[in-house]
């Protein structure tokens, strides 16, 4: 019986040869299909990817998209910086209004969303694609605050209609920080860089304002990052944050050194952000977060970001205390490996004006004690 089995096992030895080399030619297979997926992946998004500041998220036709997020939050891409749309039974806020030559597109794709005009504008910097409407759409919209159901936007709704023109509450309320009002505005005698009806008309200048609009409790939450006047809203009941150029997945971010940007700031807001989110499972889903431009991200896009800036934060630091100079530290590439997804050589961002705005933001003596 022993010499049997022996006899039965040799037999079937060229068998199981043959199973096991199938099974290798089919996990060599397998395996190159799913190389050559995460290849074509990678390709997609580095496709996918605007490659600078002005090149907003419009359509190839100039027309706007509204897209649901969560809550009764939606986004509105294609009028340069995307714009958060809350709307409700007590009318419309804005989170940045786009560029100018966009507005009746905006106000068109609003329109639908609710029988009460606009309310609120939130600016999150004053870049002049997400503050070119302010003047074009706030003039549509009147403060809730000033009237109630039928009478939006009059102080005295009894008086005659000649009377009422000497009575009209003010535009739509533009909140900002405080610092986009000074370079919003200029001195009397001197020229603004923006309209009047565009500058913020309800400035704060404490770290955190709080609104309640819609049946939803809405914190507007101070940001040195970009500039010295980042705003980040966050929609509680939603769970949705609307970040601006603190989070901007289609390039590297914008820091505006004489506006008082730095990288540090930067990345103090990532992290800030990724405390707020709170992800459903497996990191995705949870709180939905609206960049500047570019599409919806979650946690784990958040937190891809966040590890690219510092990690090109530190090489540059460690290029400074090394002695390089500028040029030096700009031949060296640090972005090297992040340029297909980030970077650009034309436009108004480039990836050598983040390099050098990097480089003096660290040789500054403040971001040099904070990043220690």
């Amino acid at each position: 019986m022993f010499r049997m089995n022996i006899k039965g096992f040799l037999s079937s030895k060229p068998r199981m040869l043959c199973i096991v080399s199938s099974l290798l030619f089919l996990g060599a297979v397998g395996a190159a299909e799913f190389s050559d997926a995460q290849e074509a992946q990678n390709r997609a998004r580095q496709d996918a990817a605007p490659k600078n500041a002005t090149k907003d998220q419009n359509p190839k036709n100039g027309e706007v998209l509204l897209l649901p997020v969560q809550g009764n939050i939606s986004m509105l891409a294609g009028a340069g910086g995307n714009i958060t749309v809350q709307a409700g039974d007590n009318g419309i806020l804005l989170v940045d209004t786009g560029l100018a030559t966009m507005s009746d597109k905006v106000l068109e794709a609003l329109r639908p969303l609710s029988k009460e005009p606009l309310s609120y504008i939130i600016n999150t910097d004053d870049r002049i694609d997400h503050t070119g409407g302010n003047e074009n759409i706030g003039k549509t919209g009147r403060p809730l605050a000033f009237a109630g159901a039928g009478t939006r936007g009059l102080i005295a709704p009894d008086l005659d209609e000649q009377s009422q023109g000497r009575f009209r509450a003010p535009n739509a309320f533009i909140i900002g920080f405080s610092t986009l009002l000074d370079r919003m505005s200029a001195p009397a005698g001197q020229v603004a860089p923006m309209p009047e009806g565009a500058w913020p008309n309800d400035t704060y200048s404490e770290p955190q304002k709080n609104i309640y609009f819609n049946g939803e409790g809405i914190e507007i939450l101070h940001q040195t990052a970009n500039t010295d006047g980042n705003s980040m809203v966050f929609f509680r009941r939603s769970d949705v944050i609307s970040t601006g150029d603190i989070l901007d997945p289609t390039e590297y971010p914008i820091i505006d050194l004489k506006s008082g940007g730095s990288i540090q700031g930067v990345i103090q807001g990532l992290n800030r952000l990724k405390l707020m989110v709170i992800p459903a499972e497996h990191i995705e889903g949870g709180t939905v977060l609206i960049p500047g431009h570019g599409r919806l991200c979650d946690a784990a896009d958040l937190a891809e970001y966040q590890q690219m800036v510092t990690i090109i934060r530190d090489r540059i630091q460690n290029m400074i205390k090394s002695g390089m100079t500028l040029e030096q530290v700009k031949a060296a590439k640090p972005t090297r490996d992040y340029d297909p997804i980030y970077g650009s050589n034309t436009g108004t961002w480039t990836t050598d004006m983040f390099v050098e705005a990097v480089y003096k933001s660290l040789s500054s003596n403040q971001d040099s004690r904070a990043s220690k």
